[in-house]
């Protein structure tokens, strides 16, 4: 079986070796312009020339959990496209989300900032009760995430496009029951696939109805939020501040509004890394008993785009 690799900005001989050694009994190349057709495909941001040069392509399996860029190319039709469950990502989304979260609860910034004037002062303990967390989007991160937050007892709200059940959490479905979870949030997680349905879904509307005092942490895609909806409810106090690891043009441009606000923390889209020997190990079984004809976790649904 003849299988290629194609990961735009990404060093492909590590990853091909390391697929070499999980698939010995295949073929696997770097993909270069003219390759001769493969059985399937593994990817990052693969150029539409790759695809048009592999229209028999069986299985695409993609290095990261979102599928948005890729659906946006013009795919093989038979080809069954794969995304990553975790691949070491959804421990990594627990820390950084419970680090944002926690740095604003614990109003750390305030503390440094006092410090850096010379001051030495204490803030009134806040309530757990009082900061809500709700998480859009209840996949293998977004659960991930929310066990993470309940370890520190914050209050955990949860709300997906289909019904889902999260352990310990309130959880809402749809969007008839969408501005109810929003209205019950103080703490607002994104972890939504970009989809034509989520994309622009944190704008001046959505996120008026946080409760006051609200914060954002934007781990998904940058697609999801309007971003000049985001300035003028943190400058009328409605909400209290942001963290924001992903945007719609990245890197972040210089003069970009973000990068020096006093309530936004911007990070260079580091929430979670695809760690290879996960990936590589979570591919291999994959395509192994797609092979067998096996079903898989991760098939993406290309009308849903995720």
């Amino acid at each position: 079986m003849h299988i290629l690799f194609c990961a735009d900005g990404t060093k492909a001989a590590p990853w091909v070796e390391a697929l070499r050694v999980a698939l010995p009994q295949h073929d696997i190349e770097d993909w270069q312009p003219g390759a001769p057709a493969a059985d399937h495909a593994v990817v990052w941001s693969p150029p539409q020339q790759f695809f048009d040069e592999q229209p028999r392509l069986k299985g695409v399996f993609n290095l990261g959990a979102g599928v948005d860029a890729l659906l946006k190319l013009r795919l093989p039709p038979p080809a069954t496209v794969v995304r990553i469950d975790d691949g070491g990502m959804a421990v990594q989304m627990a820390e950084f989300v419970c680090h944002a979260l926690i740095r604003h609860f614990r109003e750390l910034d305030a503390y440094e900032d006092d410090i850096q004037q010379g001051k030495w002062s204490y803030r009134k303990p806040r309530s757990r009760t009082d900061f809500t967390v709700g998480i859009m989007g209840l996949g293998v991160l977004g659960q991930r995430v929310a066990q993470a937050v309940q370890h520190f007892e914050f209050p955990v709200l949860g709300w997906s496009r289909t019904a889902k059940e999260l352990p310990g959490a309130r959880c809402f479905t749809g969007a008839e029951q969408f501005d109810d979870f929003l209205a019950a949030t103080r703490v607002l997680v994104c972890l939504l696939p970009l989809t034509p349905e989520t994309e622009g879904i944190m704008n001046a509307r959505t996120l008026a109805r946080l409760q006051p005092g609200g914060y954002v942490i934007n781990v998904a895609r940058g697609g999801h939020l309007v971003e000049e909806d985001l300035l003028p409810l943190l400058a009328n106090g409605h909400l209290a501040g942001a963290t924001l690891d992903v945007f719609r043009t990245e890197p972040l441009p210089a003069g970009h509004p973000f990068r020096n606000h006093p309530k936004i923390t911007v990070t260079p889209h580091t929430s979670a890394r695809t760690l290879r020997e996960e990936t590589v190990a979570q591919i291999a079984r994959k395509l192994t008993a797609f092979e067998r004809g096996e079903p898989i976790a991760g098939v993406v649904d290309r009308e849903r785009g995720y």
